[in-house]
């Protein structure tokens, strides 16, 4: 799985984190269900073919653990932010998403509505 790290160009952070980048259906639909726990500057990024709402509508069945849920459009803007409950949270953005940055919910008050995020090739580095 490709890799990115994911920049707040609105709100830059002591120390950007880095997702792995899941574009296929089947990364989609697993995304982190089934996994324990989700190591610190990790995420995962959900990239959905086109902007929609109920395509980037996320299910929390098989999660041991909570996360913060931030839907960006495709000019990478935020246009929600959720915290989500294991096991007992179907949430879909306020508005249509491309991209959907699923990580620890301390993570949630790093991202607000209109913020521009980036997405970087860390081996170029």
């Amino acid at each position: 799985m490709k890799h990115v790290r994911i920049v707040n160009r609105s709100r830059p952070q002591a120390q950007p984190f880095q997702g792995g980048w899941c574009a296929s259906f089947l990364c989609r639909l697993r995304g982190l269900a089934w996994r324990r726990k989700l190591a610190t500057g990790e995420a995962l990024v959900l990239v959905q073919p086109r902007p929609s709402r109920s395509g980037a509508a996320i299910h929390m069945l098989g999660m041991f653990f909570d996360l913060a849920v931030i839907w960006l459009d495709e000019d990478r803007r935020v246009v929600d932010a959720q915290l989500a409950f294991a096991w007992r949270s179907l949430l879909q953005p306020a508005q249509a998403a491309r991209y959907v940055i699923e990580c620890a919910p301390h993570h949630l008050d790093d991202f607000h509505v209109g913020d521009q995020i980036v997405f970087e090739d860390p081996s170029l580095d």
